[in-house]
C-alpha cells in the first residue's frame, strides 16, 4: 500500500480513467466546473440511486420531489439567502486576485477562523503577514461580503424585476411545496420530503477538485415533526448500540480530539437530541454499508459562532480527506424557521392540520440530512483506492452496488472466432440486466488490470473448456479468486453476487 492519496493525485487518476474531466478543457477550462466521464457518470448515478432507494423507496415516511432550478426570487428573499448567503473576500491591491479571506488565513496562518468577521480576518492577515497567492504581494485587503448566488434574467427584459437566481440549495423548494406535497401524498407527521438535484454557488475560490465547486449536486431531505414532539424519536433505539466518532462543541472548546461513543451513551449524557443522532447514525450507516471506512468518518457539532442563521443546532458528518477533516454532510435542526419565513413572505397557509389536537400547527424540521453527491463520490473513491504491490496495479475496491461496470466479459484469445462469438453472446445476454463491458484487446492479465482500475467486481472469461463444458471462469476483483460456473446460471449468479445474496466463496 502506498502513502495516502492526495486530492491532486485522485484528480489525475479520475481524468486518466474517465471518471471526471475538467470542464471545457480544450478552451482552457473553467474553475469550479467538472464533467463526469463514462465511468464517473455511472458511479454518480449509482450513488444517487442507492441514496434514493434507502431514503425514499425503503421508507414509508418519506416521499420525493424534483423542484425547479430557477424559481421566484422571493423564495430566496424569504429564506434569508439574499441577505445572508455570502463569504468574506480578500483582494490583492496589486494584482487584483480575489480569494476567500477565511481560507487564505487558515491555510497560511494555520489558525481557526470560525465565527470571525471582516475586521478580525484583516487583523490576522496583517499579523501573520499573509501574502497574495498569485503575485506574492503583502497588500491583501478584506472587502465586503460577496453573495454566492448566481444571477440570471428571465425573459427578454434586462430590467431589475427580471432578475432571478440559480438555486444555491435544493431545500427551499421543499418548503415552498410543503403543503401541496403533504396533502397530495397524504403524509402524517413525522415525515420527510427528499430531493436530488443541481445547486449553484459562485464560490470565490473553488478548490480541492470536486470538494468545492460552483456547480454541484445535492441529495437532501427535510424531516418534519410535531413541534411538541421534537424530543421524541421512536426510531432512536434502532441505533442504541451503534458507535460513532463524536466531537461536541464543548470538546472543541477544550481542544479535545474526537472519541468513539455509542448512541445510547450520547443520549444518556444529553449530548445530542434523539432525532439528530438518529439521522446522523442513519447517514453514517449508509456510507459504511457502501464501502466507506468508519475510522475516516466522525460527527462534529457546530460551535455557536459557525451556526447558520436558520439553525437551532447543526452536526456534520466529516470525512478525513487528505487536506483534513472536512464536512461531508450537514444535518441541521432548522426548527420551523423556513416554513414560518415563507408563511410571512407569501401570506399563504403552510400549516399542518393535526388530527389529534384538531388544530393547525407549523411542523419543525428536526433534521436536514444534506449531502453533496460530488463529495460522496470523493469519499467512495478515496476509501476504495489501493495500489496493490503484489499485482503492481491500482485496484478500486468499490462496492458492487456502486461499481460503474458490474461485470466484464472476455474471450481468452481474440484471434479465435469461436471464443469471440461465445463471449459476445454471453455479453449480449448479461447487458440486458447489468452494466457490462466487453474487451478482447491485449493479454488477459492486462484486461484484468484495466477492470481492477475501473472498480469492476467480476470478470468472466470464455476459454476452450467453455465450448465443451458450457461453463466459464468468473474472477473476483478483491481477492483475484476464480471459480467455474455454468453459462446457464450466469445471470442468476451475477445478480446474487451483486446484491450480496451470496459471497464469492459460496460459488
Amino acid at each position: 500500500m502506498m502513502g495516502k492519496l492526495s486530492i491532486e493525485e485522485l484528480a489525475v487518476f479520475c481524468k486518466r480513467k474517465g471518471f471526471v474531466y475538467p470542464n471545457s478543457e480544450i478552451y482552457g477550462g473553467m474553475a469550479g466546473f467538472f464533467d463526469y466521464g463514462h465511468l464517473g457518470v455511472e458511479l454518480k448515478n449509482s450513488i444517487k440511486q442507492e441514496w434514493w432507494k434507502s431514503h425514499v423507496h425503503q421508507r414509508s415516511d418519506v416521499v420525493g420531489i424534483d423542484g425547479s432550478i430557477i424559481t421566484n426570487p422571493k423564495v430566496w428573499q424569504a429564506s434569508g439567502h439574499v441577505a445572508n448567503f455570502a463569504d468574506i473576500m480578500a483582494e490583492c491591491g496589486k494584482c487584483g486576485n480575489s480569494v476567500r479571506a477565511d481560507h487564505i488565513v487558515e491555510d497560511k496562518a494555520k489558525v481557526s477562523t470560525t465565527g470571525l468577521y471582516a475586521p478580525d480576518l484583516q487583523k490576522l492577515i496583517y499579523k501573520h503577514k499573509v501574502k497574495c497567492l498569485r503575485c506574492g504581494s503583502d497588500e491583501m485587503k478584506v472587502t465586503l461580503p460577496f453573495n454566492l448566488m448566481f444571477k440570471t434574467t428571465v425573459g427578454p427584459s434586462q430590467k431589475k424585476e427580471a432578475e432571478a437566481y440559480l438555486r444555491p440549495e435544493t431545500a427551499q423548494l421543499i418548503f415552498a411545496d410543503f403543503r401541496l406535497v403533504q396533502e397530495n401524498a397524504r403524509m402524517k407527521l413525522p415525515f420527510g420530503i427528499a430531493q436530488i438535484g443541481k445547486a449553484f454557488r459562485n464560490e470565490i475560490a473553488p478548490r480541492d477538485f470536486l470538494f468545492r465547486c460552483r456547480e454541484f449536486e445535492q441529495m437532501e431531505l427535510e424531516y418534519f415533526v410535531h413541534p411538541k414532539k421534537v424530543g421524541e424519536c421512536p426510531y432512536a433505539s434502532e441505533f442504541y448500540g451503534y458507535e460513532l466518532n463524536i466531537l461536541t462543541s464543548e470538546m472543541q472548546q477544550k481542544q479535545q480530539p474526537h472519541r468513539k461513543m455509542k448512541v445510547k451513551e450520547m443520549l444518556d449524557r444529553k449530548l445530542i437530541l434523539p432525532w439528530h443522532v438518529y439521522w446522523l447514525s442513519f447517514e453514517h450507516r449508509w456510507f459504511i454499508s457502501l464501502g466507506a471506512k468508519a475510522d475516516n468518518i466522525r460527527i462534529r457539532q457546530h460551535v455557536q459562532e459557525e451556526k447558520s442563521h436558520y439553525a437551532a443546532d447543526t452536526w456534520d458528518l466529516e470525512f478525513n480527506f487528505p487536506f483534513g477533516w472536512k464536512e461531508l454532510e450537514g444535518v441541521a435542526n432548522r426548527s420551523d424557521y423556513d416554513l414560518q419565513q415563507h408563511i410571512k413572505a407569501s401570506g399563504k397557509d403552510l400549516s399542518y392540520f393535526d388530527e389529534e389536537s384538531k388544530s393547525k400547527i407549523v411542523p419543525h424540521v428536526v433534521a436536514e440530512p444534506s449531502l453533496g453527491v460530488d463529495r460522496a463520490f470523493l469519499v467512495f473513491l478515496f476509501d476504495a483506492y489501493e495500489y496493490d504491490s503484489k499485482r503492481e496495479n491500482i485496484v478500486l475496491h468499490l462496492h458492487p452496488k456502486l461499481a460503474p461496470i458490474k461485470v466484464a466479459v472476455f474471450p481468452l484469445l481474440s484471434n479465435k472466432d469461436e471464443l469471440v462469438a461465445a463471449a459476445k453472446k454471453i455479453y449480449g445476454e448479461l447487458r440486458q440486466n447489468f452494466s457490462c463491458f466487453y474487451d478482447e484487446s491485449g493479454a488477459i492479465g492486462r484486461r484484468y488490470y484495466r477492470m481492477d482500475e475501473a472498480g469492476t467486481p467480476y470478470c468472466i472469461t470464455v476459454d476452450f473448456d467453455s465450448l465443451k463444458n458450457h461453463d466459464v471462469t468468473i474472477r473476483e476483483r478483491d481477492t483475484t479468486k476464480q471459480a467455474r460456473v455454468k453459462i446457464s446460471d450466469l445471470p442468476h449468479i451475477v445478480w446474487q453476487l451483486l446484491s450480496g445474496m451470496i459471497g464469492f466463496d459460496k460459488l
